[in-house]
């Protein structure tokens, strides 16, 4: 092996992993509605406020964008089959709720594989974070589901400021 191939060689490979971990990136299929996609808020709401009355916090409303922000997310998910915030390259919160007009503050929970509106939301009652967020200073609230291609369902609540 010569020297002057080593640069070259290393060139080749980072640039193949760039165009991999960019070809994951896509938005565009990402963002297309998934067959049995369902805003869940309108089941959630009552529950998330039940638990709020509790606490002395006041009730939530149905928040337009951050239902869409929740669906959202909840396709993302989804088509990635993977529970995760963040997917892809550049993937960034603030963006994400900026763009579908959710007011700020804002926080979002996610999980997978519960089989009903009232399993999410009792998941994420369970976990003191995502208990955490329920019962921040928020004001509106978005909840989503969408099943990835082998039907496992992904979860998405978006609260607002």
């Amino acid at each position: 092996m010569t020297v002057s191939t080593i640069p070259s060689r290393r060139g080749f490979l980072v640039l193949s992993g760039m165009g991999i971990l960019l070809a994951g990136c896509s938005t565009t299929s990402v963002l297309a509605p998934t067959p049995g996609s369902q805003d869940e808020t309108a089941t959630a709401l009552p529950m998330v406020n039940r638990l709020r009355a509790t606490k002395g916090l006041s009730a939530l409303t149905l928040d337009t964008p951050a239902r869409k922000a929740a669906m959202v997310q909840s396709i993302r998910m989804a088509k990635a089959e993977k529970m995760t915030h963040l997917i892809g390259l550049g993937d960034d919160f603030g963006a994400r709720m900026k763009k579908s007009d959710v007011a700020l503050p804002a926080a979002e929970n996610i999980a997978a594989g519960q089989t009903s509106v009232e399993a999410a939301v009792q998941a994420w009652i369970d976990s003191p974070k995502h208990l955490e967020n329920m019962l921040g200073n928020y004001r509106g609230l978005g909840v989503a589901m969408a099943p990835s291609k082998d039907g496992r369902p992904y979860w998405a609540m978006v609260l607002s400021g």
